[in-house]
């Protein structure tokens, strides 16, 4: 399946100059969905991983059905104030600023193995941070997936020295 067909360009969003990749479309067609799914769960099928952390919000769409179909908890990495319980939170910077990040401090026991998932790589700024979290409770991230890279900003090599990076689409 051509899952670059289900991505459309948005021009000029959110701010002048940035070509947005809007993933509505592939969401919107069942068979796109649940092969992206079907793909993300049979590469990491074998990994042993406890949880899936994804990042707010559009992560929240691929990890929570991704944990249930490895069998594995889901953990929400969410923005700054967004959780209920004690959290740790991770502070990075963006094209634009800085934002913050939390995740609930017991959201896993020390060494369990993690799946960090997102859905797309631009210059790996906000997986960074999250794989910071995860560290910083004692989590062993096992992989990042993401169901599209865009190659050209090179986030890839921001993490890769860390963690090994698996995309399903690349730009």
């Amino acid at each position: 399946m051509d899952l670059k067909t289900y991505i459309r360009d948005i021009p000029d969003f959110p701010t002048p100059g940035i070509v947005f990749k809007d993933l509505t479309p592939l969401l919107g067609d069942a068979a796109a969905f649940r092969y992206v799914l079907d793909r993300l769960a049979e590469r990491f099928a074998e990994e042993r991983v406890a949880r899936v952390a994804a990042i707010e919000s559009r992560g929240f769409i691929f990890g929570a059905p991704l944990a249930a179909r490895l069998g594995a908890g889901f953990v929400p990495v969410r923005k700054l104030g967004k959780l209920p319980a004690a959290t740790v939170s991770q502070t990075y910077e963006l094209e634009y600023g800085t934002a913050t990040m939390e995740m609930h401090r017991d959201a896993f026991a020390a060494g369990e193995r993690i799946l960090l998932v997102d859905d797309l790589l631009a210059t790996g700024g906000t997986a960074a941070a999250a794989l910071r979290l995860i560290r910083g409770v004692g989590g062993e991230p096992v992989a990042v997936a993401f169901v599209v890279e865009l190659g050209f900003l090179r986030g890839r090599e921001r993490l890769a020295p860390e963690v090994p990076i698996f995309s399903l689409i690349t730009f």
